[in-house]
């Protein structure tokens, strides 16, 4: 599957309709972006019930400013509307697979019981 290009119009309708969407936040000049765009293609293909997908920071400087994204590559994944990881720097293809293969096992009631512990408001998502 090829990745998907967020922007302004589609990243949260990205993130809201698909149970599990990884982010990668990149730059065009970014030289390990580059580096790391080929291992995230390849799990794209890997994974195909999982959303690639790409932001690139330059052209939505809002959303990454959202995120907090500091420095690139940053990664995110998202499963049913919670970031479980986050990570600047670019992954080796086997670590990349361990943080999907890790996603993918969690028991989501259970990480969402934990944050209504945490807090109430944040549970109904």
């Amino acid at each position: 599957m090829a990745t998907v290009e967020l922007n302004k119009g589609n990243f949260e309708s990205t993130i809201n309709d698909n149970g599990m969407v990884i982010v990668d936040f990149w730059a065009p000049w970014c030289g390990p972006c580059k580096g790391f765009a080929p291992i995230y293609e390849q799990a794209s293909e890997t994974h195909d019930d999982v959303v690639f997908a790409k932001l690139n920071t330059d052209d939505e400087q809002e959303i990454a400013a959202a995120f907090n994204i500091r420095s690139i590559p940053t990664l995110m994944v998202f499963r049913d509307k919670v970031i479980l990881f986050q990570q600047a720097g670019a992954l080796p293809a086997s670590a990349l697979d361990s943080v999907i293969t890790q996603a993918k096992s969690l028991d989501m009631a259970e990480v969402h019981k934990e944050l209504a512990a945490r807090d109430p408001g944040e549970a109904s998502a």
